[in-house]
């Protein structure tokens, strides 16, 4: 009876192995193939890194992100201070400051000798010019003195005889000899009057050789001035530039995105090109997957395909390929393949058609192409394993 049962007891077992073996054959037998036209690749969501360098050195004395977190364009990441280029900036401002001043007060010297030294260079001419005339009318009219000195000199000598010869009285004689030395008074002031006229017109060229060197002073003044202010923009510049320096020490996000890695902590002194953080652009996420080369040849970029991941198979992105590697490479480790014959393979990056929050860098996820843009599986049900 023993025997019986243990005999019955191993055809049980037999039995239930070659329904499981059945089992396993029928479900290897019914499982999905995928269709000709489509091609199949598993990978994981690679993507655009963006490094967020320093540009100058200097100690991080704010940091604004962690990893995981979303940033924006212009988004203020972190704040280095440095001491030394504020000092510059102070030292700058400060020159800038004397510069102005010494330049207002130059450009109004120059307003007001603009306007006096014209006038005194004017006046001096006009003087100049007002003394000769006096000299020439002078010269004339003791020329014309002269004349009427010789002629009453004429005149005393003709009395004079006339006198001798008891023509005439002696009054007249008198007279005569009066206007004669009047006439030689006033011929000499007439020449001291000329020669007081010759100093003052010695005196109006010196003004005006003066006034003359005064207007090539305002020449001298203008280029003075156009140093200043040369000087003054050049100042600027350089406060300009220390400026840049210190805006590029506010270290910001050049893209929409996320931070994948924190590199640099607050309170760290990092060096001129030092990574603080680093960034990913989402727009820039794409699953790379592997191909072998007879798949290849019937690809281009452009095709459509979707992409699934493990945790939401019945929720296919939208996406197409956008690249195609020109070289074969040989096969990775973690990729596999349908025969062991396959040694070499091309890369496909298939990118989605719009940003899509489940896909993360580095996240598994499985590609299906579509040769003609026809049959893509809506469900990881549908592709084999």
């Amino acid at each position: 009876m023993l025997e019986k049962i243990k005999q019955y007891r191993l055809g049980v077992a037999i039995l239930a192995l070659v329904l499981m073996a059945s089992g396993l054959i029928v479900n290897k037998l019914s499982a999905p193939k995928l269709a000709e036209n489509l091609v199949q690749g598993s990978g994981r969501m690679d993507g655009d890194l963006v490094n967020l360098n320093a540009k100058y050195a200097g100690r991080i004395a704010t940091l604004n992100i962690h990893e995981g977190e979303h940033v924006s364009v212009g988004q203020s990441i972190a704040v280095l201070a440095s001491p030394e280029y504020e000092a510059q900036k102070a030292q700058i401002e400060a020159q800038i400051n004397a510069k102005a001043q010494e330049l207002s007060a130059k450009k109004t010297e120059l307003e007001i000798a603009s306007k006096t030294i014209p006038e005194t260079l004017s006046k001096a001419k006009a003087n100049f010019s007002i003394k000769q005339h006096q000299r020439e009318e002078l010269g004339k009219n003791i020329a014309s003195q002269t004349s009427v000195l010789a002629q009453d000199k004429r005149d005393l000598e003709r009395i004079k005889n006339l006198y001798e010869q008891n023509l005439i009285e002696k009054r007249q004689v008198e007279t005569a000899t009066l206007k004669h030395q009047t006439s030689g008074d006033f011929l000499s002031s007439l020449h001291q009057k000329r020669e007081q006229l010759s100093l003052a017109i010695n005196v109006a060229n010196s003004e005006l050789i003066e006034a003359t060197a005064h207007q090539k002073t305002l020449h001298v003044m203008s280029q003075g001035l156009e140093a200043l202010r040369s000087s003054l923009k050049a100042l600027e510049a350089s406060k300009t530039q220390i400026e840049a320096v210190i805006n590029e020490m506010t270290l910001r996000s050049s893209i929409d995105g996320v931070v994948v890695e924190k590199i640099a902590n607050q309170g760290e002194v990092i060096g001129a090109g030092s990574v603080v953080a680093t960034l990913l652009d989402p727009n820039s996420l794409y699953l790379k997957i592997f191909v072998d080369t007879k798949q290849n040849g019937n690809l281009n970029v452009g095709n459509d395909a979707v992409i699934f991941l493990d945790g939401k198979p019945n929720e296919p992105i939208l996406a197409k390929v956008v690249r195609i590697e020109q070289k074969a490479e040989f096969t990775p480790k973690e990729v596999s393949v349908p025969s062991d014959r396959i040694q070499r393979v091309f890369a496909l990056h298939v990118k989605p058609l719009s940003v899509q929050p489940t896909l993360k860098l580095g996240i598994p996820a499985v590609g299906v192409v579509s040769m003609d843009g026809k049959g893509l599986p809506m469900s990881l049900k549908n592709v084999p394993e």
